[in-house]
């Protein structure tokens, strides 16, 4: 299970990307891509994420509400 400190983190960034799209998932994704990577992902890129660590931020998105807005 990953760290529930870090894992809100990630929650919380995700929502920096509701500007270019409200859906959730996809920014729960890209918030876990740059903290693994280093970096926002490009067009192809097929770097894959921890599932665990994902999962574990879509549903402390969740929790937040998964709006469009910003902590």
């Amino acid at each position: 299970m990953p760290e529930p400190t870090l894992v809100n983190e990630l929650a919380l960034a995700s929502c920096e990307f509701d500007t270019t799209g409200a859906d959730p998932e996809r920014n729960c994704w890209l918030a876990v891509h740059r903290h693994v990577h280093g970096v926002l992902p490009s067009e192809y890129d097929i770097r894959e994420v921890p599932e665990d660590l994902y999962l574990a931020v879509l549903a402390a998105r969740k929790l937040l509400g998964g709006g469009a807005t910003s902590p």
